[in-house]
């Protein structure tokens, strides 16, 4: 991704993915003190102060940005090897700024790697090598980790300070699956629509964006919610909004 598309397609992962040192250092922070309200309104002040934009359309950018890093690994893991970390509030540290980048995702050492039975790993013995009998349930052991016991709880912490939908989160996951699989589709082995689509039935949020292949071949995404990106002082409309589309 960014040999194709640039940095900045992957600088909201910490090189080399796993957090070395543990406890983590002290400007890295738990997901679960996000999700029990401890370090919420710092992300959120840091959010408005990124963005210069009311508190909601800086909480629904900062779960955007949010809910694509966390998400990322997960959807490459499972889509380029079928290999998925379990990327549980637990097993996930963030880091939050004020400016650009505003967020950067690691993973604690010894997080928990979901793989089907006839990948190499699976005979490894490790001890956080997680062995399932099928991609149904390796598609299960993505939700739950990933929507069941991350994003969901942090969705309901931000809901519980600030008015927002949660159609409109819901929409920021299912961005984030289909751009993940479209930035990456040039190197994946499956058919990317199809991969993206398999994902975010897991999810249960395929009807929140739409994917189809160009005549290039290229995967183009357009979602059916929005960011509120289009609200900021100098008003954005990203790749794939349906604001355009509504207004037309």
């Amino acid at each position: 991704m960014r040999q194709r598309y640039g940095d900045a397609t992957v600088h909201g992962l910490l090189p080399g993915l796993t957090l070395p040192d543990n406890p983590p250092p002290s400007d890295w922070t738990p997901a679960t003190r996000i999700v029990d309200g401890e370090r919420l309104r710092s992300l959120l002040d840091a959010a408005t102060h990124r963005w210069y934009a009311p508190r909601h359309v800086a909480a629904a950018l900062a779960w955007k940005s949010y809910s694509y890093w966390v998400t990322l690994p997960a959807v490459l893991g499972y889509a380029a090897a079928h290999r998925v970390p379990l990327t549980t509030a637990e097993d996930v540290l963030v880091r939050f700024h004020d400016h650009r980048p505003f967020l950067t995702v690691a993973l604690r050492p010894g997080t928990r790697i979901a793989v089907l039975r006839s990948d190499p790993l699976a005979a490894s013995g490790a001890p956080n090598i997680r062995v399932v009998r099928n991609e149904a349930a390796l598609l299960v052991a993505f939700r739950k980790a990933l929507l069941d016991r991350h994003l969901e709880p942090v969705m309901a912490a931000l809901r519980s300070t600030i008015h927002i939908g949660r159609r409109t989160l819901l929409g920021s996951v299912a961005s984030a699956v289909a751009y993940g699989i479209a930035r990456s589709a040039h190197v994946l082995p499956g058919p990317p629509v199809k991969v993206a689509g398999d994902l975010l039935e897991a999810l249960d949020v395929a009807d929140l964006v739409e994917l189809a292949e160009d005549q290039t071949g290229a995967v183009v995404v357009r979602r059916r919610t929005c960011c509120l990106a289009f609200v900021l002082p100098e008003p954005k409309i990203c790749s794939g909004c349906p604001v355009p589309r509504l207004a037309a």
